[in-house]
């Protein structure tokens, strides 16, 4: 059996790795400890095989741009991540799975643009959250030993059941618009579940290295809005003709590039031995919307 160490109790991804875990009784033992104050420091992590940080500060609207507040991301998302590795490092862990993000490239996407990111895209991020995990990275590369595997995560946007975030303002779109624009773009996405399997694939290879996973398919922003009606017994009408005014809107209204532009990974970036994408869009968005 397998004993796994989850940080960020009240997290949406933590929590939801421990609940995909426990379909596998007696495989593995996961137990989880908040960060939010020293007193994880006193406790131990000797007898545990696997630490998992998922702890951390995400995007906040208010503050991811400001300059300001940037000492506290790198508190909480550089130097707290680097603290939890040096102490599993120290009592004998053999794994340990940091979540960063696809922000560390800094990449955005204009509405008819493609931005495709690879092996050779430059690491530049734009915003106090990609700063940080970028920052993070670099320190507990310097920790990775035979005996100590670090695996990196960069996930793109992540959904499914009871997440937050941009994905949440296309489902309430969706369920109360009787059309949405049809553009055909194209976005790298991950089901929680799809990461869950990845993550679970890492604790069973013993894997270290970085990983930037991905759904098996691009998602188009229509096709999904569209998912989202049928999953609630609508049908939602895709008209083509909007390009011309999203490109005018471009740059201007938030959320706009982000939804219709097209920014994806590679394909090549994404793979692993085995598969890790367990759950087709279809079938995601059905779980989700459920």
């Amino acid at each position: 059996m397998k004993r796994i160490l989850i940080t960020g109790e009240h997290g949406y991804i933590g929590n939801a790795i421990r609940s995909y875990l426990s379909r596998w009784e007696g495989c593995y033992r996961v137990d989880m400890v908040s960060l939010r104050d020293d007193g994880w420091k006193a406790g131990s992590f000797s007898g545990f095989d696997v630490v998992i940080h998922a702890a951390g500060i995400v995007h906040q609207k208010k503050s991811k741009n400001d300059p300001a507040q940037f000492p506290l991301y790198h508190r909480v998302n550089t130097l707290l991540p680097c603290e939890v590795a040096e102490k599993a490092k120290g009592e004998d862990v053999s794994q340990f799975i940091f979540l960063s993000s696809e922000s560390v490239y800094g990449c955005t996407a204009k509405v008819g643009q493609t931005v495709e990111i690879t092996a050779d895209t430059p690491l530049h991020p734009k915003d106090n959250y990609g700063r940080s995990k970028l920052e993070a990275e670099v320190l507990l590369g310097q920790l990775s030993s035979p005996k100590f595997h670090l695996a990196i995560l960069r996930p793109p946007m992540i959904y499914g059941k009871g997440c937050r975030g941009n994905y949440n303002a296309l489902s309430r779109l969706a369920r109360i618009s009787p059309v949405f624009p049809r553009i055909q773009n194209r976005r790298s996405m991950l089901y929680i579940d799809n990461l869950c399997e990845l993550v679970r694939l890492l604790i069973e290879d013993e894997a270290e290295g970085l990983f930037c996973p991905q759904d098996d398919k691009y998602a188009d922003v229509g096709q999904v809005a569209a998912l989202i009606a049928q999953a609630h017994g609508k049908k939602l009408l895709l008209l083509p003709g909007f390009t011309w005014a999203l490109k005018l809107l471009s740059g201007h209204v938030g959320g706009v590039d982000k939804a219709f532009g097209s920014l994806i990974y590679a394909k090549s970036l994404s793979t692993y031995p085995k598969n890790y994408c367990i759950k087709t869009l279809p079938e995601a968005i059905a779980e989700t919307e459920g």
